[in-house]
Protein backbone atom coordinates (compact mmCIF):
# COMPACT_ATOMS: atom_id res chain seq x y z
CA UNK A 1 0.00 0.00 0.00
CA UNK A 2 0.94 3.26 -0.84
CA UNK A 3 2.83 5.30 2.22
CA UNK A 4 -0.25 7.89 2.00
CA UNK A 5 -3.07 6.00 2.10
CA UNK A 6 -5.31 5.69 4.79
CA UNK A 7 -8.53 4.49 6.92
CA UNK A 8 -11.54 5.61 8.12
CA UNK A 9 -14.36 3.72 9.91
CA UNK A 10 -16.71 2.51 8.08
CA UNK A 11 -19.31 4.25 10.61
CA UNK A 12 -18.20 7.50 9.57
CA UNK A 13 -20.38 7.78 6.31
CA UNK A 14 -23.84 7.55 6.32
CA UNK A 15 -25.53 5.80 3.13
CA UNK A 16 -26.86 8.53 0.51
CA UNK A 17 -30.39 9.89 -0.16
CA UNK A 18 -31.09 9.00 -3.55
CA UNK A 19 -33.69 10.87 -5.98
CA UNK A 20 -35.69 7.49 -5.87
CA UNK A 21 -38.43 6.40 -3.72
CA UNK A 22 -37.76 4.80 -0.44
CA UNK A 23 -36.97 1.18 -0.31
CA UNK A 24 -34.31 -1.14 0.17
CA UNK A 25 -30.26 0.25 -0.64
CA UNK A 26 -29.17 -1.55 -3.48
CA UNK A 27 -25.92 -1.33 -4.80
CA UNK A 28 -24.35 0.28 -8.44
CA UNK A 29 -21.10 -1.13 -9.37
CA UNK A 30 -19.35 -0.17 -12.73
CA UNK A 31 -16.81 -2.41 -14.01
CA UNK A 32 -14.20 0.16 -16.07
CA UNK A 33 -12.60 -1.62 -19.04
CA UNK A 34 -11.84 -1.04 -22.45
CA UNK A 35 -14.58 -2.38 -24.90
CA UNK A 36 -11.41 -4.85 -26.15
CA UNK A 37 -10.84 -6.13 -22.85
CA UNK A 38 -13.54 -8.33 -22.30
CA UNK A 39 -13.05 -11.68 -21.67
CA UNK A 40 -15.04 -12.59 -24.96
CA UNK A 41 -12.78 -11.30 -26.95
CA UNK A 42 -9.65 -12.33 -25.00
CA UNK A 43 -8.65 -14.77 -27.89
CA UNK A 44 -8.91 -12.45 -30.67
CA UNK A 45 -7.58 -9.17 -29.28
CA UNK A 46 -4.38 -10.83 -27.27
CA UNK A 47 -2.57 -8.14 -24.59
CA UNK A 48 0.35 -7.30 -26.24
CA UNK A 49 -1.80 -5.13 -28.71
CA UNK A 50 -3.87 -3.34 -26.39
CA UNK A 51 -1.55 -0.30 -26.30
CA UNK A 52 -1.67 0.11 -29.87
CA UNK A 53 -5.39 0.30 -29.71
CA UNK A 54 -7.30 4.02 -29.05
CA UNK A 55 -8.55 4.35 -25.79
CA UNK A 56 -12.70 5.09 -25.48
CA UNK A 57 -12.93 4.32 -22.65
CA UNK A 58 -13.06 8.07 -21.00
CA UNK A 59 -16.21 9.43 -22.37
CA UNK A 60 -18.87 6.43 -21.36
CA UNK A 61 -17.29 7.08 -18.03
CA UNK A 62 -17.99 10.86 -17.83
CA UNK A 63 -20.95 10.38 -19.10
CA UNK A 64 -22.01 7.83 -16.26
CA UNK A 65 -20.30 10.26 -13.63
CA UNK A 66 -22.94 13.11 -14.85
CA UNK A 67 -25.76 10.68 -14.48
CA UNK A 68 -25.08 9.69 -11.36
CA UNK A 69 -24.30 13.29 -10.27
CA UNK A 70 -27.47 14.23 -11.94
CA UNK A 71 -29.38 11.52 -9.70
CA UNK A 72 -27.17 11.90 -6.56
CA UNK A 73 -26.46 8.20 -6.99
CA UNK A 74 -22.58 6.69 -5.71
CA UNK A 75 -21.24 3.83 -6.84
CA UNK A 76 -18.58 1.32 -6.58
CA UNK A 77 -16.50 1.55 -9.61
CA UNK A 78 -14.02 -1.81 -10.23
CA UNK A 79 -11.36 -0.20 -12.34
CA UNK A 80 -8.79 -2.46 -14.55
CA UNK A 81 -5.08 -1.67 -13.23
CA UNK A 82 -3.67 -1.97 -16.91
CA UNK A 83 -6.48 1.08 -16.97
CA UNK A 84 -5.20 2.65 -14.00
CA UNK A 85 -1.27 2.84 -14.70
CA UNK A 86 -2.12 4.39 -18.09
CA UNK A 87 -5.12 6.74 -17.04
CA UNK A 88 -4.90 7.64 -13.32
CA UNK A 89 -6.55 11.29 -13.99
CA UNK A 90 -9.36 8.85 -14.99
CA UNK A 91 -9.29 7.11 -11.86
CA UNK A 92 -9.27 10.15 -9.64
CA UNK A 93 -11.64 11.86 -11.74
CA UNK A 94 -14.01 9.18 -10.78
CA UNK A 95 -12.82 8.75 -7.12
CA UNK A 96 -13.15 13.23 -6.80
CA UNK A 97 -16.99 12.62 -7.93
CA UNK A 98 -17.73 10.60 -4.62
CA UNK A 99 -16.99 7.16 -5.65
CA UNK A 100 -15.59 4.03 -4.29
CA UNK A 101 -12.98 2.67 -6.18
CA UNK A 102 -12.34 -1.31 -5.82
CA UNK A 103 -10.05 -3.83 -8.27
CA UNK A 104 -11.29 -5.82 -10.99
CA UNK A 105 -7.73 -7.14 -10.80
CA UNK A 106 -5.31 -6.42 -13.45
CA UNK A 107 -5.28 -7.68 -17.02
CA UNK A 108 -8.46 -8.98 -16.69
CA UNK A 109 -7.42 -12.79 -16.77
CA UNK A 110 -9.96 -15.62 -15.30
CA UNK A 111 -8.77 -16.35 -12.20
CA UNK A 112 -9.38 -20.29 -13.33
CA UNK A 113 -7.13 -19.73 -15.68
CA UNK A 114 -3.87 -18.45 -13.09
CA UNK A 115 -2.10 -19.85 -10.82
CA UNK A 116 -2.40 -19.07 -6.92
CA UNK A 117 1.10 -16.94 -7.40
CA UNK A 118 -0.37 -15.25 -11.14
CA UNK A 119 -3.44 -14.54 -9.52
CA UNK A 120 -1.74 -12.95 -6.08
CA UNK A 121 0.77 -10.89 -8.40
CA UNK A 122 -2.34 -9.68 -10.63
CA UNK A 123 -4.11 -8.74 -7.49
CA UNK A 124 -1.23 -6.79 -5.68
CA UNK A 125 -0.07 -4.97 -9.10
CA UNK A 126 -3.26 -3.80 -9.52
CA UNK A 127 -4.01 -2.36 -5.89
CA UNK A 128 -0.90 -0.62 -6.28
CA UNK A 129 -1.79 1.11 -9.53
CA UNK A 130 -5.10 2.45 -8.03
CA UNK A 131 -3.83 3.30 -4.63
CA UNK A 132 -1.22 5.50 -6.52
CA UNK A 133 -3.69 6.86 -8.65
CA UNK A 134 -6.00 7.88 -5.22
CA UNK A 135 -3.80 7.76 -2.28
CA UNK A 136 -6.38 5.32 -0.08
CA UNK A 137 -6.86 2.01 0.59
CA UNK A 138 -8.23 -0.44 -1.74
CA UNK A 139 -10.15 -3.36 -0.21
CA UNK A 140 -12.99 -4.49 -2.73
CA UNK A 141 -12.41 -6.66 -5.36
CA UNK A 142 -14.51 -8.33 -8.25
CA UNK A 143 -13.00 -10.64 -10.87
CA UNK A 144 -13.01 -10.68 -14.26
CA UNK A 145 -16.59 -12.54 -15.46
CA UNK A 146 -16.97 -13.08 -12.08
CA UNK A 147 -14.55 -16.20 -12.46
CA UNK A 148 -14.26 -17.65 -9.08
CA UNK A 149 -15.66 -20.28 -9.33
CA UNK A 150 -15.70 -24.20 -7.59
CA UNK A 151 -12.59 -24.97 -9.32
CA UNK A 152 -10.80 -21.71 -8.05
CA UNK A 153 -12.16 -20.86 -4.82
CA UNK A 154 -8.33 -20.73 -3.52
CA UNK A 155 -8.41 -17.08 -4.85
CA UNK A 156 -10.75 -15.90 -1.55
CA UNK A 157 -7.65 -17.09 0.27
CA UNK A 158 -5.36 -14.77 -1.58
CA UNK A 159 -7.95 -12.40 -1.27
CA UNK A 160 -8.27 -12.32 2.54
CA UNK A 161 -4.16 -12.94 2.78
CA UNK A 162 -3.74 -9.64 0.66
CA UNK A 163 -6.57 -7.33 2.69
CA UNK A 164 -9.59 -7.75 0.35
CA UNK A 165 -12.36 -7.19 2.95
CA UNK A 166 -15.21 -7.55 0.68
CA UNK A 167 -15.77 -8.83 -2.75
CA UNK A 168 -18.23 -9.62 -5.47
CA UNK A 169 -17.29 -12.68 -7.87
CA UNK A 170 -19.30 -15.67 -7.00
CA UNK A 171 -22.45 -15.72 -9.46
CA UNK A 172 -24.74 -18.30 -7.96
CA UNK A 173 -26.04 -19.28 -11.78
CA UNK A 174 -24.74 -21.73 -14.40
CA UNK A 175 -22.78 -20.18 -17.25
CA UNK A 176 -20.59 -21.70 -19.50
CA UNK A 177 -18.19 -18.77 -18.37
CA UNK A 178 -18.60 -18.28 -14.76
CA UNK A 179 -21.10 -19.53 -11.53
CA UNK A 180 -21.58 -21.44 -8.48
CA UNK A 181 -25.61 -22.42 -8.90
CA UNK A 182 -25.17 -23.27 -5.29
CA UNK A 183 -24.37 -20.33 -3.80
CA UNK A 184 -25.82 -18.11 -1.47
CA UNK A 185 -28.30 -15.58 -3.34
CA UNK A 186 -27.84 -12.76 -0.79
CA UNK A 187 -24.74 -11.24 0.77
CA UNK A 188 -23.01 -13.36 3.17
CA UNK A 189 -19.90 -13.41 5.33
CA UNK A 190 -17.31 -16.02 3.77
CA UNK A 191 -15.21 -18.03 6.58
CA UNK A 192 -11.72 -19.42 5.11
CA UNK A 193 -8.72 -20.55 7.61
CA UNK A 194 -7.01 -17.49 7.42
CA UNK A 195 -9.72 -15.29 8.08
CA UNK A 196 -13.06 -14.17 6.19
CA UNK A 197 -14.78 -11.73 3.61
CA UNK A 198 -18.13 -10.13 2.90
CA UNK A 199 -19.48 -11.52 -0.78
CA UNK A 200 -22.03 -9.34 -2.31
CA UNK A 201 -23.48 -11.60 -5.38
CA UNK A 202 -24.48 -10.00 -8.85
CA UNK A 203 -28.29 -10.37 -8.66
CA UNK A 204 -30.70 -12.91 -8.97
CA UNK A 205 -34.19 -14.25 -8.66
CA UNK A 206 -35.68 -17.52 -7.99
CA UNK A 207 -37.77 -18.70 -10.57
CA UNK A 208 -39.29 -22.04 -11.66
CA UNK A 209 -36.72 -23.19 -9.16
CA UNK A 210 -33.87 -21.38 -11.10
CA UNK A 211 -32.02 -18.68 -10.31
CA UNK A 212 -32.24 -16.01 -13.06
CA UNK A 213 -29.89 -13.59 -13.88
CA UNK A 214 -31.17 -9.74 -14.03
CA UNK A 215 -29.88 -6.49 -13.88
CA UNK A 216 -26.31 -6.71 -14.97
CA UNK A 217 -24.31 -6.46 -18.01
CA UNK A 218 -25.90 -8.26 -21.29
CA UNK A 219 -28.91 -9.25 -19.12
CA UNK A 220 -29.69 -5.86 -18.16
CA UNK A 221 -29.59 -5.24 -22.39
CA UNK A 222 -31.20 -7.97 -23.67
CA UNK A 223 -33.84 -8.52 -20.95
CA UNK A 224 -36.68 -6.17 -22.07
CA UNK A 225 -36.77 -3.91 -19.17
CA UNK A 226 -40.00 -4.66 -18.15
CA UNK A 227 -38.42 -8.15 -17.23
CA UNK A 228 -35.18 -6.18 -15.32
CA UNK A 229 -37.64 -4.27 -13.31
CA UNK A 230 -39.63 -7.04 -12.28
CA UNK A 231 -36.62 -9.50 -11.32
CA UNK A 232 -35.01 -6.40 -9.01
CA UNK A 233 -38.53 -5.45 -7.61
CA UNK A 234 -39.06 -9.55 -6.25
CA UNK A 235 -35.57 -9.20 -5.19
CA UNK A 236 -35.94 -6.27 -3.09
CA UNK A 237 -39.39 -7.37 -1.86
CA UNK A 238 -37.86 -10.45 -0.28
CA UNK A 239 -35.71 -7.90 1.66
CA UNK A 240 -32.35 -8.16 0.36
CA UNK A 241 -30.26 -6.21 -1.96
CA UNK A 242 -29.07 -6.54 -5.10
CA UNK A 243 -25.70 -5.39 -7.02
CA UNK A 244 -26.37 -4.44 -10.93
CA UNK A 245 -23.53 -4.54 -12.79
CA UNK A 246 -22.48 -2.50 -15.83
CA UNK A 247 -19.72 -1.09 -18.27
CA UNK A 248 -18.91 1.80 -19.67
CA UNK A 249 -18.02 0.08 -23.08
CA UNK A 250 -22.13 -0.74 -22.91
CA UNK A 251 -22.73 3.19 -23.22
CA UNK A 252 -20.62 3.14 -26.13
CA UNK A 253 -23.07 1.70 -29.05
CA UNK A 254 -20.47 3.40 -31.85
CA UNK A 255 -17.77 1.57 -30.69
CA UNK A 256 -15.63 -0.41 -33.27
CA UNK A 257 -16.53 -3.84 -34.17
CA UNK A 258 -14.27 -6.90 -33.58
CA UNK A 259 -14.57 -9.77 -35.51
CA UNK A 260 -15.64 -12.51 -33.99
CA UNK A 261 -18.36 -15.40 -33.72
CA UNK A 262 -21.74 -15.46 -33.70
CA UNK A 263 -21.81 -15.77 -29.60
CA UNK A 264 -19.64 -12.95 -28.89
CA UNK A 265 -20.99 -10.81 -31.49
CA UNK A 266 -25.04 -11.26 -29.73
CA UNK A 267 -23.75 -10.83 -25.94
CA UNK A 268 -21.07 -7.96 -26.64
CA UNK A 269 -23.27 -5.47 -29.04
CA UNK A 270 -27.02 -6.40 -28.86
CA UNK A 271 -28.58 -3.76 -27.01
CA UNK A 272 -25.78 -1.28 -26.49
CA UNK A 273 -28.03 1.72 -27.61
CA UNK A 274 -30.55 0.92 -24.41
CA UNK A 275 -28.34 1.02 -21.67
CA UNK A 276 -28.02 4.65 -21.19
CA UNK A 277 -31.89 5.25 -21.12
CA UNK A 278 -32.65 1.73 -18.74
CA UNK A 279 -29.94 3.08 -16.46
CA UNK A 280 -31.41 6.21 -16.56
CA UNK A 281 -34.83 5.04 -16.07
CA UNK A 282 -33.69 2.32 -13.05
CA UNK A 283 -31.99 5.83 -10.87
CA UNK A 284 -35.16 6.77 -10.59
CA UNK A 285 -37.54 3.39 -9.29
CA UNK A 286 -34.73 2.00 -6.69
CA UNK A 287 -32.61 3.28 -4.18
CA UNK A 288 -28.71 3.05 -4.88
CA UNK A 289 -25.24 3.55 -3.05
CA UNK A 290 -22.02 1.82 -3.21
CA UNK A 291 -21.72 -1.59 -2.60
CA UNK A 292 -20.30 -1.32 0.95
CA UNK A 293 -23.39 1.04 1.68
CA UNK A 294 -25.69 -1.19 0.88
CA UNK A 295 -24.25 -4.25 2.61
CA UNK A 296 -23.96 -2.30 5.82
CA UNK A 297 -27.26 -0.81 5.10
CA UNK A 298 -28.95 -4.34 4.53
CA UNK A 299 -26.87 -5.88 7.66
CA UNK A 300 -25.22 -3.51 10.02
CA UNK A 301 -23.14 -6.37 11.30
CA UNK A 302 -20.90 -5.77 8.51
CA UNK A 303 -19.78 -2.84 9.81
CA UNK A 304 -17.61 -4.30 12.39
CA UNK A 305 -15.33 -5.79 10.01
CA UNK A 306 -15.57 -3.55 7.04
CA UNK A 307 -13.92 -0.20 6.30
CA UNK A 308 -14.43 2.67 3.45
CA UNK A 309 -13.51 5.91 2.36
CA UNK A 310 -14.84 9.31 3.41
CA UNK A 311 -16.64 10.29 0.36
CA UNK A 312 -16.29 13.46 -1.48
CA UNK A 313 -18.75 16.07 -2.10
CA UNK A 314 -20.58 14.63 -5.62
CA UNK A 315 -21.01 17.29 -8.52
CA UNK A 316 -21.43 16.88 -12.25
CA UNK A 317 -17.74 17.17 -14.20
CA UNK A 318 -16.62 20.50 -15.21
Amino acid sequence: MSSNTKRVPLKSVEPPEPRAKQGVLNALTIDVEEYFQVSGFEGIVPRHQWDSIPTRVGPPTERLLEMLATAGVRATFFVLGWLAERQPSLVRAIHAAGHDIATHGYAHRLVYTQSPAEFRSDLRRSIRALEDAIGERVDTYRAPSFSITAQSQWALDVLIDEGITLDSSIYPVRHDRYGIPGAPVTPYRFGRSGGSLWEFPPPVTRTWGLNLPVGGGGYFRLLPYAVTRWGLRRINAEGRPFAVYLHPWEFDPEQPRVTCGWKQRFRHYVGLEKTEGRLAQMLTEFRFGTLREALVAWQPAAGSSLETRQPNAMAPLA
